[in-house]
């Protein structure tokens, strides 16, 4: 995934001062002479501007030494901003429409910063979106029974040439009736932890990973890739079960995912994955004793460690519980960070203790758009 550039210092230092919303979840705020880090609209009393510096998100901040504030709780990711958030409910009530720069302007939106806000968020640009997102719409189409120039037409595209090219593009193949096989839905998840890209079809969950996750778009090709089948924003039972569990999860009140799993890959690290599943709630595994518990050598540590990088289905494939052999913490896609606070939240529910400020009262709300 391509990290988004942040804005010019002297556009964020004016929105953090006049608390707007627009900016949430663009930028994080760090004051040097408290040690916390707050998103732009945070309530508390301004800093001097020497003692301010900015930063993409939450991960960065806490590396620079900064933690969390209480008052506007940046750790908590909560649903799309209004600014955007009737973007995208105009955009699933027509998946059709052809969106332009100017039809943005025309709601008063900068198509920048909503660019800059999608591909922070999701990871693609706001038309990359719109264009998955209707040819979901004529795949839906398509499955029901219609006809390619219908389905092409119905959804919005203006060629069915053009409808040909992007079906192409996306599956490999032509769009003929009858044979369309069923997509993964893509759809972006709030968690305490930051968000999460859910891709699920209507049997298994397929993909869940942190949306800043570098090997994201990696990880898509290759469900997309070993599955055969497109890849498109949407959400289902699935996607909506697994947040219910992540829900529980970060509540303290679920300690074993329910939500049924596909893991395409080969036979190792089908084998990898579902040793990582039998380390119980609380506990952690180095990697040495996990290649034991597999039968391999010491020589093929390296090889199970690689396999726990390829794990596409964060939380509930806990590679997390996995750790070097001197106890330090190790190798973790979605950044050390994160593995730290899942850790520390199994452990405090198996010994009773308080969640604390992070954990506590959190909800995973699901966005009202979906992968962009």
């Amino acid at each position: 995934m391509i990290r988004a550039t942040l804005p010019p210092t002297d556009e964020m230092w004016d929105a953090f001062m006049e608390r707007d919303p627009e900016y949430d979840g663009i930028f994080v705020t760090g004051v040097a002479t408290t040690g916390i880090f707050c998103r732009p609209t945070c309530p508390a009393k301004k800093p001097a501007r020497d003692n301010v510096e900015f930063f993409a998100g939450a991960r960065e901040a806490l590396t620079a030494g900064y933690r969390p504030c209480k008052r506007c709780r940046p750790m908590e990711n909560g649903a799309a901003p209004d600014w955007i958030a009737g973007l995208l409910e105009d955009v699933e009530a027509d998946p059709g429409r052809r969106w332009k720069d100017q039809d943005l302007r025309d709601r008063g939106l900068e198509p920048e910063r909503v660019r800059r806000w999608f591909q922070r968020h999701h990871g693609m640009t706001f038309h990359a979106y719109h264009r998955a997102r209707r040819l979901g719409e004529a795949i839906g189409r398509l499955k029901d029974g219609a006809r390619p120039a219908s389905a092409a037409f119905d959804s919005g595209y203006e060629s069915l040439s053009g409808f040909h090219e992007a079906f192409r593009r996306e599956t490999g193949s032509t769009p003929g009736r009858g044979v369309v096989e069923t997509p993964i839905l893509l759809h972006r998840l709030t968690t305490p932890l930051g968000p999460m890209i859910a891709g699920a079809d209507e049997r298994a969950l397929y993909l869940l990973e942190f949306a800043d996750r570098r090997m994201l778009e990696t990880q898509i090709e290759r469900v997309r890739a070993q599955t055969g089948r497109v890849a498109v924003p949407g959400v289902n039972e699935i996607i909506l079960r697994i947040g219910e569990e992540l829900d529980a999860y970060f509540a303290g009140k679920l300690r074993t995912f329910t939500v049924p799993l596909e893991t395409p890959g080969g036979a190792f690290q089908r084998a990898v994955w579902e040793e990582l599943r039998r380390i119980p709630y609380g506990e952690t595994r180095s990697y040495g004793e996990q290649a034991r518990r597999l039968g391999q050598p010491p020589v093929m540590v390296r090889a199970v460690g690689r396999a726990n990088g390829d794990n596409r289905i964060a939380i509930v494939i806990p590679c997390h519980r996995v750790i070097g052999a001197d106890g330090k913490l190790t190798g973790y896609g979605g950044g050390l960070w994160r593995k730290r606070r899942l850790l520390d939240l199994e452990r405090a529910v198996v010994h009773g203790s308080a969640l604390g400020p992070l954990f506590a009262d959190t909800r995973v709300e699901l966005e009202p758009g979906s992968i962009d």
